[in-house]
């Protein structure tokens, strides 16, 4: 599949809004504190991956009923759904200069409708790597890589299931709208958008 920018502006993947809010305290005490630990870009941005991977948990994994979208706040709580996480892990990179967008899969949900599920791509040698910081649970084995896509999930076409191409600088209004006015997790499952 060919990833395509929703602009060609490369700065805008850079950028800060109320939701990749990398320059909130808490980001940028938290990307201080991984890039200590490493040696170049490269290694921040596995370290930043598998920090909100391994430590942020999902919250369906622990049936948090707690909503958080802005990535300053997932990083503060420690809790998420995918979006979530994919904000936190933006604002992360994003916060050490890595270009990063947000990028959306159609999956199949436990209802048998659909859900859009959240990931990140990460700009590194001239081009695009998806990465899923959704978290590891059984049944879901997600790594950091600049060598091939290790996604919690690939799409089934036979169940309707797509990835979307389009790499987005800011996440889509339709799940930052989704996220915001539920009042718990169970409500945010009920409302989150089946596609784009």
């Amino acid at each position: 599949m060919e990833l395509i920018q929703d602009t060609a502006d490369l700065s805008a993947y850079l950028a800060a809004d109320e939701v990749i809010d990398h320059h909130h305290p808490v980001v940028r005490a938290t990307a201080a504190r991984l890039a200590e630990e490493v040696a170049d870009s490269y290694a921040y941005a596995q370290a930043a991956y598998e920090f909100v991977r391994d430590t942020v948990p999902h919250s369906a994994d622990t049936d948090d009923p707690r909503v958080t979208w802005r990535a300053s706040d997932v990083l503060a709580l420690r809790t998420g759904i995918c979006h979530a996480k994919a904000h936190a892990l933006a604002a992360l990179l994003r916060a050490e200069d890595i270009p990063t967008a947000l990028c959306y899969q159609r999956l199949t949900h436990d209802d048998g409708g659909h859900v859009l599920h959240g990931l990140v791509a990460v700009r590194f040698r001239g081009a695009w790597h998806r990465q899923d910081p959704r978290g590891n649970k059984p049944g879901v084995d997600a790594r950091f890589s600049l060598d091939g896509e290790r996604l919690a999930w690939v799409p089934d076409p036979a169940s309707d299931e797509k990835d979307h191409p389009v790499l987005y600088a800011a996440p889509h209004p339709a799940v930052v709208g989704a996220l915001k006015a539920a009042r718990d997790r169970p409500h945010l499952w009920r409302t989150l958008p089946g596609g784009l």
